[in-house]
This record gives C-alpha cells, structure tokens and sequence, in this order.
C-alpha cells in the first residue's frame, strides 16, 4: 500500500476530498520526521512507537573486497509495534497475508522506517 492508496482510503471512508487528507497525510509525516529528528519518541498507543536507536560502532567487511571497514555510530529509526496490534495481526483464525521480503531480517516487532 502506498502513500496514494492511504490517502484514498481516508477520503472514501471520510468524505473529505483527498486534497485535504493528502495535506493531513503530509503533515503528519512532517511532524513524526521532525520528531524523530529531535531525538524524542511518538507512542500512538494501541498502534506502535517510532522511536531512535543508537547503533554502536563496529567493524565490518566489504562484500566485493573483503576489505574490513569500519561503521561509524550512527541512529537509526525503527517503528515498535503495540502488543495489541501484534494481537490484532495474529489473530488465531484470521488469514496470514503471506510475509513480506522487505524487513524480514529484522526483530520481531520492529521495522526500519525508510
């Protein structure tokens, strides 16, 4: 699902007119990406956190060469997924959409926000 499909999802189910949810869909990713960037966490409970998290320096190795590089401390976003979403999704009886390829290297209950 992209952003579009989002936007127009809330404007069927709202009746406002997908200019003005496009400009609350933007604004809200405004202030969530300005958040972040500050350093401060966004609980929507019953849904999930976004959240920074320091990533410690460390070697690692170039594929191509073999080369050892060394990674620099770095913060990355991730987004933790409420225990009542996670519930929500794993409904016993409920259909499985299968699993998506992108993110599946990451811990259970969380996703790097790109």
């Amino acid at each position: 699902m992209t952003k579009q499909d989002i936007i127009a999802d809330i404007s069927k189910g709202t009746g406002l007119t997908q200019a003005d949810v496009k400009l609350a869909v933007e604004e809200f990713l405004t202030v969530v990406s300005d958040t972040l960037i500050e350093g401060k966490n966004i609980e929507i409970r019953g849904f999930g956190t976004f959240l920074t998290k320091v990533r410690k320096p460390r070697p690692a190795r170039n594929p191509k060469t073999g080369e050892i590089v060394p990674l620099l401390e770095r913060i990355v976003p991730l987004f933790k997924f409420s225990t009542d979403l996670k519930k929500r999704i794993n409904r016993p009886g409920s259909e499985k959409p299968q699993a998506s390829q992108q993110g599946s290297a990451q811990s259970a209950g969380e996703a790097a926000i790109y």
